[in-house]
């Protein structure tokens, strides 16, 4: 395959970051643009670290902004769109949710169409196949289950929608007449080393006397390693690249997941940070149902106190439900037509992240010891 250039959408992201980290080993690539909201010091940092023969060019811009995609479009092979606004407590406003993931989504389409780019990979979610309920049972699911969120929760309904415009495209005309081509990557709760979420929940625990959140013990889930979600990426622009592997990929939508063990979130987070010295709540809970019920009464109180204060409820029913179901899928599919096998094993993953929380353990104690002293 002759030399190809890459354009990757939320580069600054924790899975942009590790996408580019790839592409950089990538031998026919010749050129890597890295599409930032905000370029940091830290970003800086990142990229000179990449060693690598490909040109990396770092574009500013917004995901909405039409004639920044349109620039940062041209001359590339291939487009792998990571940018999202991820929101499932409710933090950040409807209309910005949906703009972001479905408009952001389309014109990044659009703008390949223009400048003729063949091949585009979606970013996706497990969370556009559900769960629709607390109840539901859902292990080793495949893609031709056809699971569907029927949620309204903005961003399991934006990804959904952003993931239909994106297969759809699929086979559309581009301008010099060649055709595009599209698939996407379910992903289920990614963590490593990085991570904003680990971040918080580490952080949280620390606080509170190195006791994790008991808030998602009755989840089933399968999470899979950053870098590893991220080789997913470089199989599926490699084989959209590749004319006899292309037509099994195209249009087509793969969960990706790992060797991580089928356990609860909080049991997650307890195996990646027991070496510190966090520990489990093992205080009573709340039964399931009631926790639902709480958060649907605390929505209702947030919408009855709208027009007059933005009442911020702490959990919500959707945050409830995929925080507390049984829900894997399998990687089968992705493992058959992408080549996929996860370069990183659960124990080096779990090690990993693990040597990386005792870091932030260590500036957790830095921090109160300046602080007393």
């Amino acid at each position: 395959m002759p030399g190809w250039s890459c354009l990757v959408t939320g580069a600054g992201g924790f899975l942009g970051q590790r996408i580019i980290r790839l592409l950089a080993q990538e031998k026919e690539l010749k050129e890597v643009r890295a599409l930032f909201r905000s370029f940091t010091p830290k970003h800086r940092e990142e990229l000179s670290k990449l060693q690598t023969k490909a040109k990396v060019t770092v574009l500013r811009g917004d995901i909405l902004d039409a004639q920044c995609l349109s620039r940062a479009c041209q001359g590339v092979s291939v487009v792998i769109h990571t940018a999202a606004s991820i929101d499932i407590v409710g933090a950040i406003p409807r209309q910005t949710v949906l703009d972001i993931n479905i408009i952001g989504t389309q014109l990044l389409l659009d703008a390949c169409v223009e400048a003729s780019v063949p091949v585009f990979i979606y970013s996706s979610s497990v969370a556009v196949a559900g769960p629709n309920s607390y109840k539901d049972i859902i292990q080793n699911g495949c893609e031709e289950d056809n699971h569907e969120s029927t949620s309204s929760h903005p961003y399991p309904y934006s990804k959904k929608m952003a993931e239909k415009a994106v297969l759809a495209a699929n086979g559309c005309t581009l301008k010099d007449g060649s055709t595009l081509h599209t698939c996407a990557l379910r992903l289920p709760f990614i963590y490593g080393e990085g991570s904003q979420h680990t971040s918080y929940t580490v952080n949280r625990a620390l606080k509170n006397n190195g006791t994790l959140d008991n808030f998602a013990k009755f989840s089933v889930v399968n999470p899979v390693f950053v870098s590893n979600a991220a080789w997913a990426h470089i199989l599926a622009a490699r084989g959209l690249r590749d004319p006899k592997k292309s037509p099994n990929i195209q249009g087509q939508f793969y969960y990706i997941s790992d060797e991580t063990p089928h356990q609860s979130y909080d049991d997650l987070y307890y195996a990646l940070s027991k070496d510190w010295g966090l520990r489990l709540d093992s205080s009573w809970s709340l039964p399931l149902p009631l926790l639902y019920w709480l958060a649907f009464l605390l929505e209702t109180v947030s919408f009855l106190l709208r027009p007059i204060y933005n009442y911020q409820p702490p959990f919500n029913r959707y945050m409830v439900t995929i925080l507390n179901t049984v829900f894997t899928f399998s990687y089968k599919k992705a493992q058959r037509d992408l080549g996929y096998e996860p370069p990183v094993s659960w124990e080096e993953a779990r090690q990993k992240t693990s040597q990386w929380i005792g870091s932030l353990v260590e500036q957790y104690k830095e921090t109160l010891n300046t602080k007393t002293q």
